[in-house]
């Protein structure tokens, strides 16, 4: 019976794995990489730290506390030191993630980038040459972002979520001295993982730039 019960679990570890296997090779065949521990810290990292650098450019001074007579004096502080400031830059981080588009003419971790790939720059050049394509997806939805950038940004909020006292220890007494890349992803997160995606170059849009068909062609700094 002993035998049998093993024999059976045997069995049951093997179709998992087979099942395992054609669900990941379903993907690879319908053109779908989800990000993958290493991609999604990495462009946390990367957005949070463009997020803290736009904030810290505020000079106001805050007050904190209160009280019921209005009489004792508030406690005042720099706005760049405050939890304030890590707060409003901490929320919606992850929404950022929607503004990256898969540049499948790439295979490493910069195919998750800001602006219009190469792809799709063609695929519209050729529309508005009269050219019919046909892609399987309504033209309209073209442009919105696809099923890799969403789950992304699931990934992002989780890994966000489970990290959080990590990022405030380190916007208390590590920013500026170790990137947010380097503390977070390659010293925790990935501690002991393959992290190669982080020495990668993340193509990053310069200001001012539009992602809308149309526009001039694409710059991109590091």
């Amino acid at each position: 019976m002993a035998f049998k019960k093993q024999c059976l679990l045997s069995l049951l570890i093997t179709l998992l794995f087979f099942v395992s296997l054609s669900t990941a090779g379903k993907e690879e065949e319908e053109g779908v990489k989800y990000a993958d521990e290493c991609e999604v810290c990495k462009i946390l990292a990367i957005e949070l730290e463009s997020r803290l650098e736009e904030t810290g450019k505020s000079h106001d001074v805050i007050e904190l506390g209160y009280s019921v007579d209005d009489v004792k004096p508030k406690k005042k502080t720099k706005y760049q030191k405050s939890e304030l400031r890590l707060i409003e830059s901490l929320e919606g981080v992850c929404d950022r993630i929607l503004e990256y588009n898969i540049h499948k003419e790439r295979s490493d971790s910069t195919r998750f980038a800001k602006g219009m790939s190469q792809t799709f720059q063609t695929l519209h050049g050729l529309v508005d040459k009269g050219v019919k394509v046909e892609l399987g997806i309504p033209y309209e939805l073209w442009d919105k972002p696809s099923v890799e950038i969403t789950n992304m940004k699931s990934q992002c909020e989780t890994l966000l979520e489970e990290n959080e006292q990590v990022i405030e220890n380190w916007y208390w007494k590590r920013q500026g001295e170790i990137p947010l890349k380097t503390y977070l992803c390659s010293d925790r997160v990935l501690k002991g993982k393959d992290d190669r995606c982080l020495k990668e170059d993340v193509k990053l849009k310069n200001k001012g730039e539009k992602s809308d068909r149309g526009d001039k062609k694409e710059k991109e700094e590091l």
